[in-house]
């Protein structure tokens, strides 16, 4: 029993550990020797398995800790693990992938685009995303095995987070956008990256928003933000 207890008691101690160290990693992820901005790549981290998308741009926030490594993925760029060596803002370069087939995505929306990757996988034999029902182990079941040992399953799985994280984040995008913000204040540049970081919404907070309320957040945020740099 006293064996027991000063396991648990272990085990508490590291993860403490582990939380206290962990803070939120912010960066921008750009295309090589340019200035593009890359929205829309998917940002996560090996080692806690937390998952985020890059906005309109290339900003991301992820939960990390030094030594931690993200791997970065962006169709049409070669994919990218770069390591957390501290808490500060981190510039993620990508290269045009030379393997990949070109996809022209001009003048679509990012629900197109990601509803054209699942039908990708659809198309590749993932029927299920990795998430096959019960039924099919009875009436089809090589698909059903296939779909939770196979390599395209579990790519297909993976991209089921990421869509549905990514949906969250262009309902926010819809909300707190450059352009609206600038319409509501006065910044630009730096202070308008830095803002856009710092004070983000989260999916709940402004699913149910309408535009008053998106600009009265903004407004909100905006003394927020002028206030503390003043007292810097």
């Amino acid at each position: 029993m006293l064996k027991g207890v000063l396991v648990f008691t272990v085990f508490l101690s590291c993860s403490s550990a582990v939380s206290a160290q962990e803070f939120r990693l912010s960066g921008v992820v750009m295309e090589t020797s340019s200035t593009n901005r890359i929205a829309l790549a998917e940002i996560t981290n090996k080692r806690n398995g937390f998952t985020v998308g890059s906005n309109d741009l290339g900003l991301f926030q992820i939960k990390a800790s030094t030594g931690d490594t993200l791997v970065v993925i962006k169709r049409g760029f070669s994919d990218k693990q770069i390591v957390v060596l501290s808490n500060r803002d981190m510039i993620i370069y990508l290269s045009s992938g030379t393997n990949l087939n070109e996809v022209n995505i001009r003048g679509q929306s990012k629900k197109n685009e990601l509803d054209q990757i699942r039908r990708d996988f659809r198309n590749q034999g993932s029927f299920y995303a990795g998430k096959p029902p019960l039924l099919s182990y009875i009436f089809t079941p090589l698909t059903a095995i296939y779909e939770l040992f196979g390599r395209t399953p579990k790519n297909a799985k993976r991209f089921g987070k990421y869509y549905n994280t990514e949906m969250q984040q262009t309902t926010i995008d819809g909300f707190f956008n450059e352009s609206l913000i600038q319409k509501n204040t006065e910044l630009k540049g730096k202070e308008l990256e830095n803002y856009m970081l710092n004070y983000r919404p989260d999916y709940e907070k402004s699913k149910n928003w309408t535009e008053y309320d998106a600009v009265k957040y903004i407004r909100d945020t905006y003394k927020q933000y002028t206030d503390t740099l003043k007292k810097k």
